[in-house]
């Protein structure tokens, strides 16, 4: 039996790839796992039919035999835990690519996800203008640490991990900012991360739901 994602049935990011159910089809890519998705309107997202697998009625969600996880984040650690590649073997490795799986949710994501609603939803508040500056000095403050971090490697720590994954997803939200082209190293790791075979098929996958929906 194949595992289950739950995934947006007409994404709100226009196939731009940014939902989190992106980050559980890359892993399960990456490690070569195929899975179902089961598509969910806004709607049905709150019944309690789903809310039974996620308590605050998001998505993604994860089933897979009596296994029902919810959170993007411990279902990527779970694929990494199961199958072989996102993970080192060494102990010590290990536990550094969950840091940064931690890093990337904890540390990197809250002031980008704090900008990126800002210019979504509040643009035409009288405050706006006043507000963004403080908003991307924030989200700076990171990428500069994280650009001196990275410094000329390709990945995080060695080869590509779990927690690459999960920072170049969070990253992406950048995507229109203009942020990242004030760190070109940041810039160019996102690429290659969008650029791994992986990726692109995971980000098909979910284009190709929202094309299927704005067909309809």
């Amino acid at each position: 039996m194949m595992p289950t994602i739950t995934a947006f049935e007409n994404s709100p990011d226009r196939g731009k790839g940014q939902a989190r159910d992106m980050r559980v089809r890359w892993a399960l890519e990456e490690v070569g796992q195929p899975y179902d998705v089961r598509l969910l309107s806004f709607a049905a997202m709150k019944q309690p039919a789903h809310l039974a697998l996620h308590p605050f009625g998001q998505i993604p969600t994860y089933e897979d035999g009596d296994l029902t996880l919810f959170e993007s984040g411990a279902i990527v650690l779970h694929i990494a835990e199961r199958h072989g590649g996102l993970l080192p073997k060494d102990a010590n490795a290990r536990a550094r690519a969950i840091a940064w799986m931690f890093a990337a949710l904890n540390t990197v994501e809250p002031p980008i996800v704090e900008l990126s609603m800002a210019m979504l939803l509040e643009h035409d508040k009288s405050w706006y203008a006043e507000r963004l500056p403080g908003l991307q000095e924030r989200v700076r403050i990171r990428l500069g640490e994280l650009s001196r971090r990275l410094g000329k490697a390709d990945w995080l720590d060695g080869a590509f991990r779990a927690g690459d994954l999960m920072m170049v997803t969070v990253l992406r939200r950048l995507n229109t900012s203009g942020l990242l082209d004030e760190y070109p190293d940041i810039a160019a790791y996102v690429a290659r991360g969008e650029a791994r075979p992986a990726f692109r098929r995971a980000f098909e996958a979910q284009l190709a739901v929202f094309n299927a929906a704005a067909r309809s």
